[in-house]
């Protein structure tokens, strides 16, 4: 079944999103305060260690920094019962710091998928695929 990205079972990832689209990263962190779960359960690799809420924000800040114009296109939304699936087309150009490689100045462009488990109207749990291998071999930092 697919969702109308306005329904209730979207509302949170939609409010997310949109702070992600402006850029801000305060604006997103304080975002997931108020539609992330505080005892989130975050199941997608984190480089820095860090767990749940605490995690969600540190990927963001670091994304941000290093992908200013970072742009996540939603390609297809299907939401069942409490669950909610993303398949999203990442695209954003190199200009900061980024699993230790210095700004290159490229462009990337990778895609994604996210489970999203909602409780009481907020993000509960995260499945996530994302394409790193294609992203860091538009950077430079694998090479095929």
């Amino acid at each position: 079944m697919t969702a109308d990205r306005s329904s209730s079972s979207t509302a949170a990832f939609s409010r997310l999103h949109d702070a992600v689209r402006t850029g801000d990263a305060e604006l997103v962190a304080r975002t997931i305060d108020e539609v992330v779960e505080p005892g989130l359960i975050f199941h997608a690799p984190v480089p820095t260690g860090v767990t749940g809420v605490q995690a969600l924000k540190e990927v963001w800040t670091v994304l941000l920094r290093a992908f200013p114009d970072l742009r996540v296109e939603i390609e297809d939304v299907i939401a069942e019962g409490d669950k909610v699936v993303y398949r999203n087309t990442v695209t954003g150009t190199h200009l900061g710091e980024y699993r230790g490689l210095a700004p290159t100045g490229r462009s990337v462009r990778y895609g994604e998928i996210f489970v999203f488990r909602l409780a009481g109207g907020r993000i509960a749990e995260i499945w996530g695929v994302v394409d790193v291998l294609s992203q860091l071999r538009q950077l430079g930092a694998v090479h095929a």
